[in-house]
């Protein structure tokens, strides 16, 4: 910046809420439990949340993470990740009874629990959500029958089953409200006679978080979402401030701010995937000072105060 101009001035509008999750911040104290408790190594399957910075820290205090559970040696203490786990994994884990610790958010258990229930009616089940993310993989691993995957409003549309009059749907949890809601409009179109549950048992927090979005881009000329690139929730909040007509950028921390996103800007929106901690928030706005002189301003928004209860393993040091 030219030191005979004077600074530009940046009003940085913070979504509220944002970052960790009542199921994010569960997963990562079981595993921070297990490494006091139990001593490192702790082995992880799969990331525990989707976020690189997280993963990290718990790697560098004993933490290790594995694809799949043949990595893990006999006796070691294993943590099924947030994104919940296929039952075949849970039987590959008791055939070498190893000591499993389960953080599989509440909320996807629930999606769980629900496609068993339809699949115990004779019920044939669409799976709202995309092709290989942990937690589809997981939950279609979890239910007897017929599972079809479907990922777009084109997939209902096309969709061919055995049996129309015998059919349910349920979703992921970190998927956009706003194409679920278009999607099971297709769905019901198509096959009048489906059920699942209504829209809103999609997580709280991604629904929380998106609604935040949608506010922030009313006020701001360009958003920042702090998140992995493998993260679905975070990836969904930048396409909401696309989509409502800003520039919306996804990235991992301040190091990838770069100076021409905020040419001719004075008003940016900063929110955070649910897997990503605050202090990746906070530092970004330490970045953005490079660019200007930074006036911080909080977007009134829903409060959250979600508690899970922790796995009776590591419920009590």
């Amino acid at each position: 910046m030219d030191g005979s101009q004077s600074p530009k001035s940046l009003r940085v509008i913070l979504a509220q809420p944002r970052g960790f999750c009542a199921g994010v911040e569960r997963a990562i104290d079981i595993v921070e439990r297990a490494l006091t408790k139990f001593g490192p190594p702790i082995y992880v399957r799969h990331e525990i949340v989707h976020n690189r910075h997280v993963v990290e820290d718990l790697r560098s205090r004993g933490a290790v993470f594995v694809d799949e559970l043949d990595e893990v040696p006999e006796g070691a203490w294993t943590v099924f990740s947030a994104h919940g786990v296929a039952r075949k994994v849970v039987q590959a884990a008791g055939e070498r009874s190893l000591p499993v610790i389960d953080a599989t958010c509440p909320l996807v258990a629930k999606v769980h629990a629900e496609g068993r229930r339809y699949a115990a009616q004779g019920r044939e089940i669409v799976l709202i959500g995309h092709a290989g993310h942990a937690e589809v993989e997981g939950t279609i691993g979890q239910i007897d029958g017929t599972v079809y995957l479907v990922q777009t409003i084109e997939d209902a549309e096309k969709l061919q089953v055995q049996n129309h009059e015998r059919l349910s749907y349920i979703t992921q949890t970190t998927l956009s409200v706003d194409d679920t809601r278009g999607i099971i409009a297709a769905l019901k179109a198509r096959f009048p006679q489906i059920v699942g549950p209504d829209v809103k048992d999609i997580c709280y927090a991604t629904q929380n978080r998106q609604e935040a979005v949608h506010h922030l881009a009313a006020l701001v000329d360009v958003i920042l979402v702090v998140g992995s690139r493998n993260s679905s929730n975070s990836n969904r909040l930048r396409e909401i401030g696309a989509e409502l007509g800003r520039p919306a950028y996804l990235i991992d921390d301040a190091a990838h701010l770069r100076p021409e996103w905020f040419t001719g800007v004075s008003k940016v929106g900063l929110t955070a995937g649910a897997s990503a901690p605050e202090v990746l928030v906070q530092g970004v706005i330490e970045g953005l000072r490079r660019f200007g002189r930074v006036e911080i301003e909080m977007l009134a928004g829903t409060p959250e105060d979600v508690k899970f209860k922790l796995p009776a393993e590591v419920a009590e040091i």
